[in-house]
């Protein structure tokens, strides 16, 4: 398993719609048996910034299964609009240091 981050900086006049946005997005990935699960979080002190927690079965299954699979499109037709809104996107791979599930 590995767990992409994205973290975004969403300008003020597309916040409203940037959540739900990602809630009909969500269909795709809850489709894709790629996907492990994700979580869309909001910073508090910076309500501007979120961030998207996805796990993915693999790097390899993300980037050359489900990008050019069947549940790609969907997803990106809703995130589209806020692509040029990603500061960074990145794989990484969990440690030992981890809470019980």
């Amino acid at each position: 398993m590995i767990v992409e981050y994205i973290r975004y900086r969403v300008p003020a006049e597309r916040q409203a719609e940037f959540v739900p946005a990602y809630a009909r997005a969500a269909k795709a990935l809850d489709a894709a048996p790629e996907c492990l699960g994700y979580e869309l979080s909001r910073c508090v002190e910076d309500p501007a910034a979120y961030v998207l927690r996805i796990r993915w079965t693999s790097a390899e299954d993300h980037l050359h299964r489900f990008r050019p699979g069947p549940h790609f499109p969907a997803f990106f037709r809703e995130i589209r609009p806020y692509a040029q809104s990603i500061e960074e996107m990145r794989h990484y791979t969990p440690t030992e240091v981890t809470t019980t599930p």
